[in-house]
């Protein structure tokens, strides 16, 4: 059912051509992000696009500096994508060609994501309102230097809302003079993988991993925040206290070549396995008896939604979006930032009860079945939109009367 504009806001629709009929229009969305590259906001943004319903919403995407694996998602499902290839940190072609398009488009809503698609979109937009943005937030951004948060508050009138994907971004955005009635937040969304049987073992065999092993495991870039060198300290320990247990590394990064450095100086190298960026990321989870996460902040772990999708236990670090997600004792376990032992000793906790791994997991399970699905995630911000388009519209209506 598309959204219905109340009669008496005909007025809004008068100024807004493709609302030909002002009982039944379509919302026209843009959606901006900085690249379509293979990482967590880059999927939820494809999820969103893709998902949306076609009756209510007639959706736009941009990628300000390049495609990448998620171009092909949105062609695939029809999804107009335009690719404004931005050279450098402040390109005015990029931001005039943006301007140009937001001109053309005439969109109700522009929803820009991560830091440079938020400031070029809100600059872009200019002033006057039309169109409404919306800027998402996917992380509590602690590694914004000086300038980066200080243009973000200089923005905060061209803001007409902040989504946080966790209450700890919103938390962080609000600490930084963003108006808590401005600020909504979304969580992440992910879908429950159907169980398929697998070979595991021959799984395993690609990575030099001898049948029926445990294997503890992470997927994620291998950038700094994750903290990976805890994680290999806690391997140091874990297989003090196991035989048989490997550490399986899905992800790349800047801080790959250090981490394989640290294994080899800590004596542990020829039990983990430095798996790179897959594409079958998700069937190697599968592999797994237990995801660790070490970071120091986060926005809301794609990683950490998958695994307990799939039913695997987490170990993850006590930050406020990662408790959002794993409930202590109830679907996994929370350790101090830096806990090496934390890790390894929950570690082999859930390694040696089989019985306790499964009820960690079926709950984690049915706790992203309830609470962070896709369709929880495309319905809060569908019902965003529409709140938005109206007020937009009371607010027209009122600057005419």
């Amino acid at each position: 059912m598309r959204y219905a504009l109340p009669s008496r806001l005909n007025s809004y629709a008068v100024t807004h051509p493709h609302f030909a009929d002002p009982e039944t229009f379509l919302i026209k969305v843009l959606l901006v992000i900085p690249t379509l590259d293979r990482s967590g906001a880059e999927k939820q943004f494809a999820l969103l696009a893709t998902h949306l319903p076609r009756d209510e919403f007639e959706v736009h995407t941009v990628a300000l500096t390049r495609g990448g694996p998620y171009e092909a998602v949105l062609r695939e499902r029809g999804i107009p994508l335009t690719v404004l290839n931005k050279r450098w940190r402040l390109d005015p072609r990029a931001l005039w060609d943006l301007r140009q398009l937001i001109f053309q488009l005439q969109p109700d809503i522009l929803h820009t994501w991560l830091f440079a698609a938020n400031a070029y979109g809100r600059q872009a937009a200019g002033r006057n309102g039309a169109p409404a943005v919306i800027v998402s937030e996917r992380c509590v951004d602690s590694w914004k230097s000086g300038w980066q948060l200080t243009l973000d508050r200089r923005q905060r009138a061209r803001t007409t809302r902040l989504i946080g994907n966790s209450q700890g971004v919103a938390d962080f955005y609000q600490e930084q003079g963003f108006a808590g009635d401005r600020i909504v937040v979304i969580p992440n969304g992910t879908s429950i993988p159907e169980r398929i049987p697998f070979d595991r073992d021959a799984v395993l065999a690609e990575f030099d991993i001898p049948p029926g092993s445990q294997v503890v495991g992470s997927v994620g870039r291998l950038a700094r925040q994750k903290r990976g060198h805890d994680l290999i300290w806690a391997m140091q320990l874990l297989r003090q206290l196991r035989d048989r247990v490997y550490y399986l590394i899905v992800g790349d990064g800047p801080e790959k070549v250090e981490l394989i450095k640290l294994a080899e100086h800590m004596g542990c190298d020829h039990l983990v396995r430095f798996a790179g960026h897959r594409e079958d990321a998700e069937q190697l989870m599968a592999t797994m008896n237990v995801l660790w996460l070490g970071s120091d902040f986060e926005g809301m772990s794609n990683s950490v939604m998958e695994a307990m999708a799939a039913g695997l236990p987490v170990i993850a670090t006590d930050i406020p979006p990662n408790r959002e997600l794993v409930v202590d004792g109830e679907t996994g376990y929370l350790v101090r930032v830096g806990d090496s032992v934390g890790f390894a000793q929950f570690s082999d906790r859930i390694l040696a009860d089989q019985e306790l791994a499964q009820r960690l997991g079926a709950a984690g399970r049915e706790r992203i079945r309830k609470q962070f699905s896709i369709v929880r995630m495309v319905d809060a911000h569908a019902d965003l939109y529409r709140r938005v388009v109206a007020e937009q519209a009371e607010s027209t209506t009122g600057d005419s009367a």
